[in-house]
């Protein structure tokens, strides 16, 4: 993918279809390997209007693909060297709000990391990096989501706490009991690691958390038919496309993207000396860090 200097390209990570875009051009499905091997499916690249554009279906298309096993670094590397900038996550998550009724988008602002059976890093021995995660979204990206959900009239709320599980199985009554006594808004199975990874990335990552119902600490949960989940899951669709297509225009037009203190988060963040870098780590590395290793 070809862009100018200074150019934002709008990345997204979701489910399969988000790309059915009306006025979408220049469509074309790109393969891909990287480093840390091939990434959940091929990139699928196009423009709208101004916008440059790339979609990957976290999980493949036709949903292949357990959350455990997605390969987050690969997606991620993958993203950035097709030359995004702007990294928007959508995914479905349960309620653990009582006003949070399915239907509800939450524009996420923090996360509780309780995975750990997935690779968390690009770096690891021989190049050792540690970048900060205090505020583990992109400000700048999640205004201009805020701003479209506003004007679309799509149900929101601002900010919120994701909890990443591990699954493929749901929590325990137990657990989402915890959860909730932690002051977590939602719970879901993929935003982690895919923010960390992108935060070491250098990209801008924001997270869209479309809640499909509530999780079982909700009285009315068993209750909860497979058509019902299947509704609110299309409707999400519908409304998540409508976001996707204005906010390529927002991140396309928007002039200050270039100084976003996420594009240099890699700044300070190499420990290892140089002269005891691993050639082999920092060669794998360029794919991500390249900025920060020439």
């Amino acid at each position: 993918m070809s862009s100018k200097p200074d150019q934002s390209v709008l990345g997204i990570i979701g489910g399969s279809g988000l790309y059915d875009l009306p006025g979408l051009s220049d469509t074309r499905w790109v393969a891909m390997d990287t480093p840390w091997g091939a990434p959940s499916d091929e990139l699928f690249c196009g423009r709208l209007g101004e916008a440059q554009l790339v979609f990957l279906p976290r999980h493949g298309r036709g949903h292949r693909i357990p959350p455990s096993q997605v390969n987050y670094r690969a997606n991620i590397a993958a993203l950035k060297m097709l030359g995004v900038t702007d990294l928007l996550s959508l995914s479905a998550v349960g309620g653990l709000r009582a006003d949070l009724p399915p239907g509800t988008f939450v524009v996420v602002d923090q996360f509780i990391d309780r995975t750990y059976a997935r690779d968390k890093s690009f770096f690891g021995t021989g190049l050792v990096a540690h970048v900060s995660m205090a505020h583990p979204v992109c400000s700048r990206l999640g205004r201009h989501v805020l701003a479209v959900l506003r004007e679309q009239a799509v149900p929101h709320v601002d900010r919120g706490t994701y909890l990443a599980m591990e699954g493929p199985q749901f929590s325990t009554l137990a657990e989402s009991r915890l959860y909730r006594s932690w002051g977590c808004d939602v719970i879901g199975m993929t935003n982690m690691p895919e923010a960390k990874l992108a935060r070491e990335a250098e990209l801008c990552y924001a997270s869209v958390a479309m809640v499909t119902d509530f999780d079982c600490w909700h009285p009315g949960h068993d209750a909860v038919t497979v058509d019902a989940i299947i509704k609110v899951l299309l409707t999400n669709a519908a409304s998540a496309r409508g976001l996707v297509a204005q906010l390529a225009d927002a991140v396309a037009q928007d002039t200050t993207a270039p100084a976003c203190g996420c594009r240099t988060a890699l700044q300070h963040a190499l420990i290892t000396a140089r002269e005891h870098r691993d050639p082999g780590m920092v060669d794998r590395l360029r794919a991500v860090a390249g900025r920060v290793l020439e």
